[in-house]
């Protein structure tokens, strides 16, 4: 079956209504029952009770449920309360950051015209815009917004603003035609889309599809089946936590049968394995990580981006493709005169000069001849209008002066079949008809040129030479206008008639230049790894000038257009896009299958965009990326992320913070993780050696909530380094868990246990069991504290200035230093701590091994960074 668009009018009317008369109240009622309302089908939405129970869902927290519920009925109420208070305000922060529902169709609905004028009962009338149904007469005018899709049946050079669907920059200029080949949704010119408002002209449609049927409803569907993608740090921590979980278990059995074997009673053996259980599973390590992430998010929104779901700051430090939207992101939206050429020179709009004749009686044509104006810094009326005002203002051409000056006497409209706009004034030669329009339906009309001040006959050479610089304006992708002239001496009134006999004054190129920042934020994209992609509905021409402009087009054979890919399938796809950085002329469903298969190539994908178009794509990349100015409500929605700039470059920040707060987490789960096992191995230790155990449970549950939580913290606060943008992305199935990783674990796990139980060896020699746990206790808490210095950085750090940039960090060692000391030295702590009071000497052999750590691990440090030869 045919579409809509190759299909007469007459033949639709008569498909959809039966006949050719408009609909009557009885057939609108059938159409509303038979198609539906006009409007867009909402999906379910999470509650807030069931986004906080999936706060639970995680492999690590059930963990610690079960550990809870032991240690309960063990009786060891402190170990129940402390995993409760603490996976409970991990799951209130987890809330706190999603708790905000989709409003993607709430979105969609505001696109929707509140009223819409209608053709019934052969009466003009006006409805709710949920009330038109497929078969209605719409009526439009400059300024409607259109209220459904359907097929033009009326057009006086009306034009449609369509980039919030499509993502061209330029408003459409609609014709009543019949189209007889297969063109994609831009290059449907008998057609008009809900969501889409008319910038210029009037005409009428007739309603073809209504509610979910339009290309807007469509758009919906696709975001209500669009899953939202796991960052890799989410899958990361789920997989760690898994892992970590098993081999704690595997340790606390084995400790609980080492015990029970050397003959201690089994429910203490038990008792002492949970509580190790519990110490060493690092359980505010989501807290931890929704806190650093939190704070990434507020750094970040002081740059110019706003971080929608938390997991989007980590999820741009490991991008390694951006699939960019062209109008509004990488360019300034607005259109802008680049050249000019005339009398058979070409010249930049930057060197143009009232001082010279006829570069200044070219621009006097483009700012009488057209109707926008500019007041107070707001753009009325047609872009490339617009963009002859501003080109007239850098020349110092005030345009309402020049209007007041050369007042318009008569005009004949532009229409979309002469493709050209005329206007009558007195100039200071003489009464003048001024046109501008298609350079080749102008040429055609044109038998004069202005050479010199002085006027010719136009030769074939002429015609020759203007006919290639339009054709070379248009390979950089430019819009071109022609203007021209006639002297109309006693004329009081043009019309159609008078357009011929011209005298060629110059032609004007024009385009939505990028942004100036845009070329360097690739450059910057590259030099990290991450492959720039350019994604428009745009045609190709203007979409690759733009590409080659800011580097990411290299060759001209690297851009396609989406009809192109129509006939690919997904396993072609994947190998198709490795030598495409331009796509143009697109639809909603192209982008989702390009983010797809760039996916499932294991890359990691940042979709940028601000149209309707693009929020489907936005919410099946990775990472999806609005623009907060220009972006539409369901681009902000549908986004992980909202820039407030729209500035392309400010991606580039936030990638380099994701990468950081990346690094930082990981530092930070690396002092958690060295810091546990040094503590399992003392207790291993003790036990093979029979020996008392060096810890009472709530030595462990001490250390867990104050030496770990804090200095962890500060490590995710660590400042930022550009070091991190000199790498690739990391590889989305690269575990934390690494062999590097694991190594430095063991390393530094073992220097902190043996310090540890030095300690606890003194004691037991020179005083009691307790003396010795007391110790044993005071020297892993103060070497946990000292690691975090050891734990800023893979490197060693001890004679640099990072030694001493993280404030946090010191605020947390002093802090928990003063803890620590109180709690062996006040003696109204000692019942509750089950500690003693030490001496001085003992106190200061505490501190002494503890601070050891710190040149032990560096030394380890430098050692294994000079193996890795970097």
């Amino acid at each position: 079956m045919k579409e809509f668009y190759q299909q007469s009018k007459e033949e639709i009317r008569k498909l959809l209504n039966g006949s050719i008369h408009p609909l009557s109240d009885e057939q609108v009622k059938e159409h509303q029952k038979k198609y539906g309302m006009n409007e867009l089908v909402e999906g379910t939405k999470k509650s807030t009770v069931q986004i906080f129970l999936e706060q639970y869902k995680d492999f690590l927290v059930i963990i610690l449920i079960l550990a809870a519920i032991i240690s309960g009925f063990l009786g060891d109420v402190e170990s129940t309360l402390v995993i409760v208070i603490v996976i409970t305000i991990n799951a209130i922060l987890g809330t706190v950051q999603t708790v905000k529902a989709e409003q993607s169709l709430e979105g969609l609905k505001k696109l929707s015209s509140p009223m819409a004028k209608v053709m019934r009962n052969g009466q003009i009338m006006e409805v709710a815009s949920r009330e038109v149904t497929v078969g209605d007469e719409v009526i439009l005018e400059a300024g409607d917004q259109i209220p459904a899709d359907g097929r033009i049946l009326e057009c006086a050079s009306m034009k449609v603003d369509e980039s919030a669907l499509t993502g061209e920059s330029l408003a459409v200029e609609k014709e009543d035609i019949l189209l007889d080949e297969t063109v994609p949704l831009g290059d449907q010119k008998n057609m008009v889309f809900s969501g889409s408002f008319v910038t210029y002209g009037r005409g009428s449609f007739l309603v073809t599809s209504v509610g979910m049927e339009t290309e807007v409803g469509k758009i919906a569907a696709m975001l209500k089946t669009t899953s939202e993608k796991r960052t890799p740090l989410q899958i990361n921590l789920d997989q760690f936590g898994q892992k970590l979980s098993i081999i704690i278990m595997v340790f606390c059995a084995a400790l609980f049968a080492i015990n029970v074997w050397q003959g201690k009673p089994a429910g203490d053996a038990f008792m002492f394995a949970v509580a190790l259980a519990v110490a060493a599973i690092p359980e505010a390590l989501s807290s931890i990580v929704t806190i650093v992430l939190s704070f990434g998010t507020r750094k970040m929104a002081k740059e110019g981006a706003i971080i929608r779901k938390l997991q989007a700051v980590e999820g741009l430090g490991s991008v390694s493709v951006i699939c960019s939207d062209k109008t509004g992101t990488l360019t300034q939206n607005k259109m802008t005169v680049e050249q000019c050429y005339v009398e058979k020179k070409c010249y930049d709009a930057d060197v143009l000069t009232k001082e010279n004749e006829a570069q200044k009686q070219l621009m006097i044509a483009g700012i009488l001849c057209s109707d926008a104006k500019v007041v107070e810094g707001q753009e009325f009326g047609d872009p490339t209008e617009t963009a002859l005002i501003h080109a007239g203002n850098r020349m110092s051409m005030d345009a309402e002066e020049i209007r007041e000056h050369f007042p318009r006497i008569s005009e004949v409209p532009f229409d979309s079949d002469r493709k050209l706009m005329s206007t009558l004034h007195d100039l200071e030669s003489g009464r003048t008809m001024l046109t501008k329009g298609a350079v080749d339906v102008l040429l055609d009309r044109t038998d004069m040129i202005q050479e010199n001040g002085k006027i010719r006959t136009m030769t074939n050479q002429d015609r020759k030479d203007i006919e290639r610089q339009n054709q070379e304006f248009s390979a950089n992708g430019l819009r071109v206008l022609a203007f021209a002239y006639k002297k109309m001496d006693g004329v009081k009134e043009i019309n159609v008639d008078d357009e011929k006999n011209y005298v060629f004054l110059g032609l004007i190129s024009m385009m939505d230049p990028p942004r100036k920042e845009s070329k360097m934020a690739v450059e910057e994209c590259i030099k990290a790894g991450m492959k720039p992609i350019m994604i428009t509905g745009d045609h190709k021409v203007t979409a690759a000038a733009i590409a080659k402009r800011i580097g990411i087009l290299k060759k001209p054979e690297e851009a396609c257009e989406g009809m192109e890919i129509d006939g690919l399938s997904d396993e072609e796809l994947k190998d198709f896009v490795e030598g495409i950085s331009v796509y143009a002329r697109v639809s909603p469903e192209h982008k989702i299958r390009i983010v797809r298969a760039w996916q499932e190539k294991g890359n990691i994908v940042a979709m940028t965009g601000d149209g309707v178009n693009d929020a489907p794509a936005l919410k099946q990349a990775d990472i999806g990326v609005a623009m907060g100015i220009t972006g539409t409500e369901v681009a902000k929605d549908a986004s992980s992320m909202v820039l407030t700039d729209d500035n392309f470059a400010t991606i580039i920040k936030a990638v380099e913070n994701g990468r950081n707060v990346y690094e930082n987490i990981k530092h930070a789960i690396q002092f958690l993780l060295s810091g546990n096992f040094g503590g399992i191995l003392a207790v291993l230790y003790a036990s093979i050696m029979a020996l008392p155990v060096p810890f009472a449970p709530v030595h462990l549950l001490f250390i867990n909530l104050l030496t770990d939580s804090l200095p962890a913290i500060a490590l995710g606060l660590e400042p930022h380094t550009k070091a991190v943008m000199e790498r690739k992305p990391r590889p989305m199935n690269e575990s934390i868990l690494t062999k590097d990783f694991l190594i430095r674990i063991g390393l530094e796990g073992f220097v902190i246990a043996a310090m540890t139980m030095i300690a606890y060896t003194i004691g037991l020699k020179t005083g009691n069991t307790i003396l010795a746990q007391t110790m044993a206790f005071a020297t892993l808490c103060t070497s946990r504290l000292v690691h975090g210095y050891n734990s800023k950085s893979n490197a060693p750090v001890i004679f640099t200035k990072r030694f001493f940039n993280n404030i946090y960090l010191a605020g947390a060692f002093i802090l928990g230093l003063v803890l620590i000391t109180g709690v062996v030295m006040i003696p109204n702590l000692h019942t509750m701590f089950k500690v003693q009071t030490l001496t001085f000497c003992q106190l200061m052999i505490v501190y002494g091994l503890a601070f050891l750590n710190l040149p032990i691990i560096q030394c380890l440090k430098a050692i294994m960074k000079k193996a890795a030869g970097n």
